[in-house]
């Protein structure tokens, strides 16, 4: 699933996405979400994307460049 664009997806949409691209795969070894995560909530590190400011892209590279 491509990543819904500000302009033409809704607030539920963006958040139904964030939740599903970082949900538990429970498989911790090959994951890693949890580790770029470091315990923070998806919802509160993508709430800018989530409520149309931002970028999910910006955002991502931002949690990455954090690291």
């Amino acid at each position: 699933m491509s990543t819904p664009s500000i302009e033409s997806s809704t607030r539920e949409e963006r958040l139904d996405y964030v939740l599903n691209e970082w949900r538990c795969l429970h498989n911790c070894e090959l994951c890693g979400k949890c580790h770029i995560l470091k315990g923070r909530s998806e919802e509160i590190l993508y709430a800018d994307y989530i409520d149309g400011k931002r970028s999910y892209m910006d955002i991502t590279l931002e949690i990455r460049s954090n690291r």
